[in-house]
C-alpha cells in the first residue's frame, strides 16, 4: 500500500498549459507535483506548432524562390530536406528529448513525477506506486492525441499521425493526406514544395470547413498551386496496405494510393484514462466542461485541450493565466485563514509571490480573478497565403440569428496587394452586428494573413465602435489598411 503524499497541487500532464501551470506556481512558492508520461511540454514543441511552422518556413522560402521570375530575373530551386530535418532534430526538438524543459520545471522548485496520473479520489492522484494528496488542488493539461476513425483495415497499416510527418528524415515520393483540416493543408503543401506527389482526400465538401467558404476556395487553390490534388465529398471506407504502398478505397469506388498516409482527421482528448469517476464527474465526454474559471469540480481545474475551446498552444496559455491565479487567490486565503488561527501553512513563499502578482493585475482575490472569454479567439492556419480567423464566420452568426452585416475586399485590390503581385492572393471579410455596431468575427487571407489578424482581434475582443474603426488612421501601403476597404464595403 502506497504511502500517502501531501502537497499544495498536482498538475496532472505538463503540455504547453500544464507546463505553466506547474512552473509558475512552483514559482510562487507551492510545493508543486507535475506529473507526465511522455515529454514536458507536449505536443507543441515536438510534434506541433515549432517543427511544422520550421517545415513551413522552408517550404515558404523555396516559393519565394519561385517567384523571383517576372519579379527580379530568374531563378533555380533545389529543394533538399536534410537542412529541414537536421533543423527540426537539433534546434527544436532536441532529438525529442525534454531535459531542458524538465529541468527548467525542477529548478523552480518543481517536482517532476514520470508516468500516467489518474485520480484516486477527491484531491488524490495516483502515479504508479506513488500516491499525492493535494491541499489546494489538481491541475489537469492531459491534451489530447490524434483521433483515428475506425475505417477498415487502416489501423493493421503502418499509417503516420503528425509525429511521423514532423519526424521523417526522407521524403516519401507521394503522400496521401487523409483530412483537409488546417494541419493536413500545412503539411501537404509543405511536402509538395519538396516535391512530393501530394494527395489530399476530405469527407466534407471543401477544405478548411470551419472556416469562411471564401478561405477554403483560396487554400484549395494555393495547394492546387503547388501541384497538390484535392478531393473534397469522399468519405474514406478501406485501407490497404501492400508492404510498400497505400490504396485509400473511397465511397462511390473512388481509390487513391501512395507510398505514405497522413491522417490527420482531428485529435480526442481520453478522458477515461484519468479516474474521474472517483470525484464525480463523467469520464464519457469528448470534453471536460469547465466554467469560466476553468473548474471541473471545486478543486480541479483543467487547461488546453481537455477544455474543447480549441487545440490551439495560446488558449492553453490564456486558460493557464486564469488558473494560476485562481490558484494563488486560494492560496492566500487558506494562508489568511491559517494565520488568523495560528496554523502554520506549507505555502510559504507563495504569498509574497500571489502579491506581487496582485499587483500586476494577474491574481488578487477570487472576485478579481480573470474569468474565460473566447468571443474573440484568435486561430491561424499557416499555409501559404496565411488563413487567420476571430470571432464568428458569417454562417455562425446567422444560425445565431444575429443582424448581420458583411464587408469584403480582395487583398489584390490593395495598393500593397498590387505591390506584392505575385503571392498576393487573399481578402479581408468582416461580420458585424448590425444592431450592435461592433465586429463579431473577420478572417484575414493574405501573406501575412496572421500578423494582420491582430488589429481585427482587438476590434473583436474590445467590442471597438465601427465608427471608431473608421475614422482610425491606417498606415499606408499595408496589408491591414485593407481592413479600411473592407469597413467600407460593410457600410
Amino acid at each position: 500500500m502506497a504511502e500517502l503524499e501531501l502537497v499544495d497541487v498536482v498538475v496532472v500532464g505538463l503540455g504547453v498549459g500544464g507546463e505553466e501551470v506547474a512552473e509558475r506556481l512552483a514559482e510562487a512558492g507551492l510545493s508543486v507535483v507535475g506529473i507526465e508520461r511522455d515529454l514536458v511540454g507536449g505536443e507543441c514543441p515536438y510534434w506541433g506548432c515549432i517543427p511544422s511552422k520550421m517545415m513551413i518556413r522552408a517550404g515558404n522560402a523555396l516559393a519565394e524562390a519561385r517567384r523571383v521570375d517576372g519579379l527580379a530575373g530568374t531563378a533555380q530551386v533545389q529543394p533538399d530536406w536534410a537542412p529541414v530535418a537536421k533543423r527540426i532534430r537539433e534546434e527544436a526538438t532536441d532529438t525529442w528529448d525534454d531535459t531542458v524543459a524538465a529541468e527548467r520545471f525542477t529548478s523552480k522548485g518543481g517536482r517532476l513525477v514520470r508516468g500516467s496520473g489518474r485520480f484516486d479520489g477527491p484531491g488524490r492522484v495516483r502515479a504508479g506506486d506513488q500516491v499525492f494528496q493535494a491541499r489546494h488542488g489538481v491541475v489537469l493539461g492531459t491534451g489530447s492525441r490524434p483521433s483515428v476513425p475506425p475505417i477498415d483495415g487502416l489501423a493493421d497499416t503502418p499509417y503516420w499521425t503528425n509525429h511521423q510527418a514532423i519526424e521523417v528524415e526522407q521524403l516519401p515520393e507521394s503522400l496521401l493526406v487523409l483530412g483537409g483540416g488546417a494541419i493536413g493543408l500545412e503539411l501537404a503543401q509543405v511536402f509538395a514544395r519538396f516535391g512530393v506527389r501530394v494527395t489530399v482526400v476530405e469527407a466534407f465538401d471543401r477544405v478548411l470547413a470551419v472556416e469562411e467558404p471564401e478561405a477554403s476556395d483560396v487554400a484549395a487553390a494555393a495547394l492546387r498551386a503547388d501541384g497538390v490534388e484535392i478531393h473534397t465529398g469522399v468519405r474514406a471506407e478501406r485501407v490497404e496496405h501492400d508492404g510498400a504502398r497505400f490504396t485509400l478505397h473511397g465511397g462511390g469506388g473512388v481509390e487513391f494510393t501512395g507510398d505514405r498516409l497522413l491522417v490527420v482527421t482531428g485529435r480526442k482528448a481520453h478522458l477515461e484514462e484519468l479516474g474521474l469517476d472517483t470525484i464525480g464527474v463523467d469520464a464519457n465526454q469528448r470534453y471536460l466542461p469547465v466554467d469560466d474559471r476553468l473548474h471541473v469540480t471545486d478543486q480541479v481545474w483543467a487547461v488546453g485541450d481537455l477544455t474543447g475551446e480549441g487545440a490551439f498552444t495560446h488558449i492553453a496559455m490564456y486558460q493557464a493565466g486564469i488558473v494560476i491565479a485562481d490558484v494563488l487567490a486560494r492560496a492566500r486565503q487558506a494562508e489568511a485563514g491559517a494565520d488568523a488561527s495560528g496554523t502554520s501553512s506549507v505555502v510559504g513563499g507563495a504569498m509574497g509571490a500571489s502579491s506581487s502578482l496582485a499587483a500586476s493585475g494577474s491574481s488578487g482575490s477570487a472576485g478579481t480573478v480573470p474569468r474565460a472569454d473566447y468571443r474573440a479567439l484568435p486561430r491561424v492556419t499557416f499555409t501559404d497565403p496565411e488563413i487567420g480567423a476571430v470571432g464568428l464566420t458569417e454562417r455562425q452568426a446567422r444560425e445565431r440569428g444575429i443582424n448581420v452585416q458583411v464587408g469584403f475586399t480582395k487583398l489584390s485590390s490593395s495598393t500593397r496587394g498590387w505591390i506584392h503581385q505575385v503571392g498576393d492572393d487573399g481578402f479581408i471579410k468582416l461580420v458585424a452586428d448590425a444592431d450592435q455596431g461592433v465586429l463579431i468575427g473577420a478572417t484575414s487571407v493574405g501573406p501575412s494573413g496572421g500578423e494582420v489578424l491582430s488589429a481585427l482581434v482587438v476590434a473583436v475582443h474590445a467590442a471597438v465602435p465601427l465608427s471608431q474603426l473608421r475614422h482610425m488612421i491606417y498606415a499606408y501601403p499595408t496589408f491591414h489598411r485593407a481592413i479600411e476597404s473592407a469597413l467600407r464595403d460593410l457600410s
